[in-house]
């Protein structure tokens, strides 16, 4: 069985020191939904939110999110992202706004982390914009779907949910 990484010898917490290794290029898929209302999911549609643009601010506010990571979470190493890209999937029929985030570094440790976060806060902006309007938003299913690069190489989730 692995060992927890970021757990010294006696317990204590640690940064995993990574100056050993190589630098390679490194890809994240993660994945997010927000549940609402079909109202709600009409005014992000037509763009009739009185804020604005919901989709571009949450865009925009996981980007930051991504960049931001080392600062929330606090053994993560800061790293000069390549790219974040964020994309979101209206469906009506399930009443939700499905969000996808990719980032991609060139470096010595993996990018699982701003690609979880950017849709985490992806997620949380679309929260705060529509709230007014539909406190029920339920925010799910922030999961890592695929990444690549680094020693223990490329990893994909089954799409039944089991890891592979």
């Amino acid at each position: 069985m692995s060992k927890l990484t970021h757990i010294d010898e006696s317990g204590a917490a640690r940064m995993v020191d990574v100056g050993d290794k190589q630098d390679t290029e490194r890809i994240a898929v993660a994945s997010a939904t927000v549940r609402m209302q079909a109202q709600t999911l009409s005014l992000l549609a037509e763009g009739g939110h009185k804020k604005g643009d919901v989709l571009a601010v949450a865009r925009i506010a996981g980007i930051q999110g991504a960049k931001k990571c080392a600062d929330l979470i606090p053994l993560c190493h800061p790293l000069m992202l390549n790219s974040v890209e964020l994309d979101f999937e209206l469906d009506r029929a399930q009443s939700c706004v499905r969000i996808e985030g990719r980032c991609k570094v060139s470096g010595k440790t993996g990018v699982e982390m701003e690609a979880l976060t950017a849709v985490s806060v992806a997620a949380l902006t679309i929260y705060d914009m529509c709230k007014a309007v539909d406190r029920g938003m339920e925010i799910s299913g922030i999961t890592l779907l695929h990444k690549e690069g680094g020693k223990s190489g490329t990893w994909t989730r089954d799409p039944q949910g089991d890891a592979s």
